[in-house]
């Protein structure tokens, strides 16, 4: 299974990520480290898209992974080779004005995240799928709904 977690800077995109991450042994590409890696920070429209075009190979050549980055564009959303979105929507801006001008509000999702759920009630959650990549479509589908607003 493919995952991408999007939204504002802040909004909690890589701390469900690594959770995910970590009970369901799943690669989890992170937009920062990706940046990290090939040493570029550029934040302008062509960087964040040089950006949206790394997060896609990571995924894709892994065959399976949660990525987690801003992906502000609709046009990146839709094209960006997963199997389940989930949109971050705990915030009304973030740190960066630049990003927050740029963020368009998804149009498809499976999943948006209004309110951010207390980090040991997810991981109480997590208890009862089994780790490993069967058990994170059923956790998506079944349990993590429940738990979010």
């Amino acid at each position: 299974m493919k995952i991408l977690i999007l939204g504002l800077p802040g909004s909690g995109k890589t701390t469900l990520a690594r959770e995910l991450s970590y009970h369901f042994c799943i690669p989890h590409f992170n937009a920062d480290s990706l940046r990290e890696a090939f040493d570029d920070w550029d934040f302008s429209p062509e960087g964040r898209e040089r950006q949206f075009h790394r997060q896609a190979a990571c995924i894709q050549s892994a065959g399976m992974g949660i990525c987690d980055f801003v992906c502000p564009k609709n046009d990146f959303q839709r094209n960006f080779p997963c199997d389940y979105i989930i949109w971050m929507d705990t915030i009304s801006e973030g740190r960066f004005e630049d990003t927050n001008k740029m963020f368009e509000k998804p149009i498809e999702y499976d999943l948006r995240i209004k309110e951010w759920i207390d980090l040991n009630q997810l991981r109480n959650s997590l208890d009862g799928f089994n780790r490993g990549t069967k058990g994170i479509a059923s956790y998506l589908k079944e349990q993590f709904p429940k738990l979010v607003k």
